[in-house]
Formats: structure tokens, C-alpha cells, sequence
């Protein structure tokens, strides 16, 4: 089941839904399909970029990244939605595969990160089905590069490849790969790569559930994310109460 904020159609369950109805009855069907976590930044570049909403649209699924996606969600009459945070759902499904034939490729974040997390899910997770990794350039990559990736995951029989790179290149980056990959599942799981690694430091749990997350990360990297949440939160609150307004009022007409 999926709900639509601003547009964009959000599963209403949680992690373990997630994983256990949509990512492990489709293992090995090598359809190359795309899972979001998708919060603020995205859902409102979506609202004023038609082509990056097309983009979301095409998405097998987009989780829930934000509890503020989720609060608004549970007004429209889904009572059943959790917040899908990319880093929740990353460590649970590499739990849960752990010992299971699910291979995993590691592509996002700066030199050494991606082998680096490769590391943590041996060590912590218990995880050793990481078949390859690639720290991409910042830049887009050509047709050739992409074409170059792509025989790499498939010379490592990858089931699942990660993205861990910034809204919207990474879920651009996700459509181009699908176009030539095979593979099961391209997930773009943001900064998830950097929180697992220790190199940005994650936000209490109680501040994750007051929707404050975002504050928090502005205050430890302002510099970096003023400008982008300073736009992104009241824009994010203005479109919902218009959309919400409008709800209520079909809601009342029916």
C-alpha cells in the first residue's frame, strides 16, 4: 500500500514490511528495481523538478525517510506508516540477510568509504556477502563509466547494489545504472554510508522521533546544510498544508 505526499506515492508499512513482503520474495528476479528513501529534500525538489518526480514515480518504492513524511501520511488514513529512515533499513536488511545467498555492492560516498563499510558489516553486523564497492567520482559519469560499473557488478553476481551519494543525484544515478545493470535492487540509502562509518555523526534516537533530525545535522554541519534546509523545511511545510487543505476539503465533499 502506498500514499501520496506531494505527488509522490510513500509506502505505508515499516522496515520489516519492507523487507520481508518487497525485497525477499523478489531476489533473483533481476528486474533492476529501485528503492528510495525519500524525505524533505526529496519529496520538495520533486514538487518544483517534474522530470525528478517522473524519476521518483518510476520507483518500485519509495520509503519514508522523515517522521514529518510520516505524521502527514497517518492525517491522510495511513495508520499503519513508520519512518523507513535509509541507515534503519540498511542495517536491518544486512542483518537479516546475513545468512542468506544475497549479495551486496557498495557504491557512494568518498575514497575508502564504501570499502570501509564493508568492514563494519563483517565486524558488526556479521555480514560477509559484500561482493564489491565503488566510490563514484563527483562528477556524472559518462555513458562509458556507467557501462564500466555495470560489468562490475555483474562479474560479482550482486543481488543488491547500494547508493549512498546526496538527493537527487543519487536516485538520477540509481535510473541511469538500472538502465544497465542486473541486478534485483538499486536502494538509495543517503548519507547512510557516512553514519555507519562514524564520519558524520547521527542524531539521538528521541531527537530522530521528535522530526528534529534535520536541526541537528544543521547544527553540526551548518556551513553545508543551512542554505539547503533554511529553503527545504518552510517550503516542505507550505506545500503539505495546501495539499492537506485540499484533502480535507474532498474529503468533506464526497
Amino acid at each position: 500500500m502506498k500514499t501520496y505526499i506531494l505527488s509522490i506515492p510513500l509506502f505505508e508499512g515499516n522496515i520489516s514490511a519492507a523487507i520481508n513482503s518487497n525485497v525477499f520474495p523478489l531476489v533473483d528476479s533481476r528486474e533492476n528495481r529501485c528503492i528510495s528513501a525519500t524525505g524533505a529534500h526529496g519529496l520538495v525538489h520533486a514538487k518544483r523538478n517534474p522530470e525528478f518526480a517522473k524519476t521518483l514515480k518510476s520507483f518500485y518504492l519509495n520509503l519514508p525517510d522523515g517522521m514529518p513524511s510520516v505524521w502527514i501520511g497517518r492525517l491522510k488514513g495511513a495508520k499503519r506508516m513508520q519512518r523507513c529512515y535509509g541507515p534503519d533499513f540498511f542495517e536491518a536488511l544486512i542483518r537479516a540477510s546475513s545468512d542468506k545467498p544475497i549479495y551486496h555492492f557498495f557504491c557512494g560516498g568518498k575514497p575508502g568509504v564504501a570499502a570501509e563499510l564493508k568492514d563494519v558489516c563483517e565486524k558488526k553486523y556479521g555480514n560477509h556477502n559484500v561482493v564489491g564497492v565503488c566510490s563514484p567520482p563527483f562528477r556524472e559519469m559518462t555513458d562509458g563509466e556507467m557501462l564500466n560499473l555495470s560489468g562490475q557488478i555483474s562479474l560479482s553476481k550482486a543481488n543488491i547494489v547500494w547508493i549512498g551519494l546526496s538527493t537527487p543525484k543519487q536516485e538520477v544515478f540509481a535510473c541511469r545504472l538500472a538502465m544497465v545493470a542486473n541486478v534485483d535492487f538499486i536502494m538509495t540509502i543517503g548519507a547512510a554510508f557516512d553514519f555507519h562509518t562514524g564520519k558524520i555523526e547521527q542524531a539521538p534516537r528521541w531527537i530522530q522521533n521528535c522530526g528534529l533530525e534535520w536541526f541537528f545535522r544543521l547544527i553540526s554541519e551548518p556551513k553545508r546544510l543551512s542554505k539547503r534546509y533554511f529553503e527545504i523545511v518552510p517550503l516542505f511545510l507550505y506545500y503539505n498544508f495546501i495539499e492537506l487543505v485540499k484533502y480535507i476539503f474532498r474529503f468533506l465533499n464526497k
